[in-house]
């Protein structure tokens, strides 16, 4: 079993980036060219090792070589894009990777590549990247070509090297469970669990009532084995159960106007622990949007782009807007639920002055906003 964080750190033992792995300070999959360079890596990658994993790291400045972490990322449709726009796809894998030194929100990406040992191209165009077209990686530098490629096999021995160094030991275990639990305030009731008498799963969370449910909030769930973050939420609730083989995480999203809030179903995440000591996930999405008056919603849509025209103006809030300006991105996001026109791009519009503002809870909901909208768009 392999300890990802060991394995990251040894990646960056290189320095610079190489034919079998490279660093970005971060990925964007919110527009085509982001997409596209994205896929670009993944293709040259995948080429340029046909027999060994190979892999991008996520979260580092590139010319200092440090850490500097990004927000977790969980986006089980990852694969649907490798597979929608290359030929002879391969296997991917984004894992959320914890770091001691990194606020608790924050992570490294690791991307897995696995081998396929054929010819990975373009399958149609995307952005300037035409079909056809070939990457591969000389060196640090990605190349190109609409003509044939041949497979060359050069990081086996280096990759495996590096990944026998990485692997577990009871005591990366050990002190893995310990770096969980002082990371987490008792009020979070930090613990873990045993499966298969192998792996160690820790969870935290702030615990409550609700209606005689119990519900989590401010959940972390990280597979210490492999230092892996397997779930973090911010602000939503979620329920937790588990048994021999299995955790469950079911997560809700509090939605509502004026007096009529609710618990919604969003996401139900099984994680299931193997003989082998692997592991596999499987999501299942449950959300179904609220529909609310239309009339109630254009009014709230309103109010909601008065309060951000007086932040774009730089005008003073009163400590009511204050209040409502908390709610903004989840006021948005259920205008694009009910499909009130421009209400996504008014969410985005709004991102930089959220950011802003000296209370950052606004702004997390708006992360958590974008979120629940980038899952139900490709449900």
């Amino acid at each position: 079993m392999i300890n990802k964080r060991l394995l990251i750190k040894n990646l960056l033992a290189y320095n610079d980036e190489n034919s079998f792995y490279d660093k970005k300070q971060k990925i964007s999959l919110d527009s085509k060219e982001g997409k596209a360079k994205f896929l670009k890596h993944v293709c040259a990658l995948s080429n340029s090792n046909p027999e060994n994993n190979s892999y991008i790291v996520v979260g580092v400045e590139d010319k200092e070589n440090k850490i500097k972490g990004v927000d977790f990322f969980d986006d089980s449709k990852i694969q649907n894009l490798i597979d929608a726009y290359l030929k002879n796809p391969p296997k991917i894998q984004y894992e959320n990777v914890a770091f001691p030194r990194l606020q608790r929100h924050k992570v490294v990406g690791l991307v897995t590549i696995l081998p396929n040992n054929k010819v990975t191209s373009l399958k149609k165009t995307i952005w300037k990247y035409v079909r056809g077209k070939v990457f591969y990686r000389r060196g640090s530098n990605s190349m190109s070509t609409l003509g044939k490629y041949e497979l060359r096999s050069t990081n086996k021995s280096i990759v495996e090297a590096l990944e026998k160094s990485a692997s577990n030991n009871i005591q990366l275990t050990l002190d893995g469970v310990f770096d969980f639990f002082g990371r987490h305030k008792e009020e979070y009731n930090p613990t873990y669990k045993v499966f298969n008498e192998q792996v160690v799963l820790c969870w935290a969370g702030n615990k409550k009532e609700v209606d005689g449910k119990t519900f989590y909030s401010r959940v972390d769930i990280e597979l210490i084995n492999e230092q892996i973050r397997l779930f973090y939420s911010a602000l939503d609730e979620v329920k937790i159960e588990f048994n021999k083989r299995s955790f469950i995480i079911t997560e809700y999203v509090y939605l509502g106007i004026k007096d009529k809030y609710d618990f919604y179903p969003f996401e139900k995440t099984v994680i299931n622990f193997k003989d082998n000591g692997k592991h596999n996930i499987v999501s299942e999405m449950l959300f179904q949007p609220p529909q609310f008056d239309r009339f109630v919603l254009l009014h709230l849509f309103n109010s909601c782009n008065a309060i951000l025209e007086k932040m774009k103006k730089n005008l003073p809030l009163t400590q009511n807007e204050l209040f409502d300006a908390q709610e903004l991105p989840t006021n948005y996001m259920i205008c694009v639920l009910n499909k009130i026109p421009n209400a996504f791009a008014k969410l985005n519009e709004a991102k930089i002055y959220l950011k802003e503002l000296e209370d950052k809870t606004s702004y997390i909901k708006y992360k958590e906003a974008v979120r629940v909208l980038r899952k139900v768009k490709y449900r």
